[in-house]
């Protein structure tokens, strides 16, 4: 059997339900199969975690269809884990069972390269992430490194938490790599689980968002949410933007998005995985100091000011609650645009 980490010998006779990727392909052909297998051990500086909530990501989607090739055989997506400690290992000082915990995409770094060492850590060679390079969270029990854990604050159900720990952190730092000024405009491609949140961080700051997103009820929902305005993914926004996030998944929309910006405007590509990019025209789109950029990751400083930032101005986080036995058929809704806002898996 497989064990559930990178943790000691796995437990004798103990085992826990995980989802796991059999073989890539198209969600239609069901490429997650729910197994029975051991459950590990933390090792030093590692914790065993019970799941409680895992947040369903499209990033989870790539690795089930094969857009991402999974580094783990029978890997267990799943990466934005809520649950409670039941075993630490040597070393993993601070934490006690019963704990609440959150473990996010980022799942270790080497901690000694000049990225690590500089306060660049999403950018290290050496990085691990939960759901890809270890398993994850689509799981009964789940071992996590307790130096890239969350403390998580109470009173706030397991569910409203799970998509902070990956829509919420991306969408923080994309929304710092664009570079919006105070009070500015700002445009979002896409409206899922990353961009309800974000929106919700921008309005807090002052800004105007735009929302650029196909699917009706994404619309609703964030001229619900307070945006200005919430139109098709390729219409114009009704003014000039300082700053755009690209969060779908689609190159198409480079172009598009950098078109809408003002001069010296800034869009920042928000996803690990982007189809290709047309030709772009220098003129029309990046020329008056327009800036591309893209988002690695995160840092473990953005999780905890995101984390800090939600405490002081709690976000409405719209989720559709799947069971943890319905993985595959989140993941099919993901897929069929059918999840508006986050959707997320509880514990059966």
């Amino acid at each position: 059997m497989v064990a559930t980490g990178t943790g000691a010998a796995a437990t004798a006779a103990v085992t826990t339900t995980a989802w796991v990727v059999e073989r890539p392909g198209p969600i239609a052909g069901r490429p997650l199969v729910r197994v029975e297998r051991q459950v590990a051990e933390p090792g030093p500086g590692e914790l065993l975690v019970r799941v409680t909530a895992c947040g369903v990501c499209r990033t989870d989607l790539h690795l089930a269809e094969g857009d991402l090739a999974p580094h783990l055989p029978q890997c267990t997506p799943g990466h934005e884990i809520v649950g409670r400690v039941e075993r630490a290992g040597p070393g993993a000082d601070g934490w006690a069972p019963g704990d609440r915990l959150g473990a996010a995409w980022l799942a270790s770094t080497c901690g000694s390269c000049r990225y690590c060492r500089s306060d660049r850590e999403n950018l290290c060679p050496g990085s691990r992430y939960t759901g890809w390079d270890r398993h994850g969270g689509y799981a009964g029990h789940a071992v996590v490194d307790a130096r890239f854990s969350y403390r998580l604050p109470d009173g706030v159900p397991d569910e409203q938490l799970a998509p902070l720990l990956c829509a919420g952190i991306i969408g923080y730092r994309a929304l710092e790599r664009a570079e919006l000024p105070p009070g500015g405009r700002l445009g979002l491609y896409g409206f899922g689980a990353s961009a309800h949140l974000t929106a919700q961080l921008a309005l807090g700051r002052g800004a105007t968002v735009h929302v650029l997103t196909r699917a009706a009820d994404a619309r609703r929902l964030a001229l619900d949410l307070g945006a200005a305005s919430a139109r098709g993914a390729y219409d114009a926004p009704p003014e000039p933007l300082d700053a755009a996030i690209l969060f779908a998944p689609v190159g198409d929309l480079v172009p598009v998005a950098l078109a809408a910006l003002d001069r010296g405007g800034t869009l920042a590509v928000a996803g690990i995985h982007l189809t290709d990019i047309p030709a772009l025209n220098y003129d029309r789109q990046l020329f008056q100091e327009r800036t591309l950029r893209s988002v690695t990751a995160n840092t473990r400083d953005d999780g905890r000011a995101y984390l800090a930032e939600t405490a002081a101005r709690p976000p409405a986080v719209h989720v559709q609650r799947y069971a943890m036995g319905d993985a595959d058929t989140a993941l099919a809704d993901l897929a069929a645009d059918r999840v508006t806002g986050a959707a997320v898996l509880v514990a059966d």
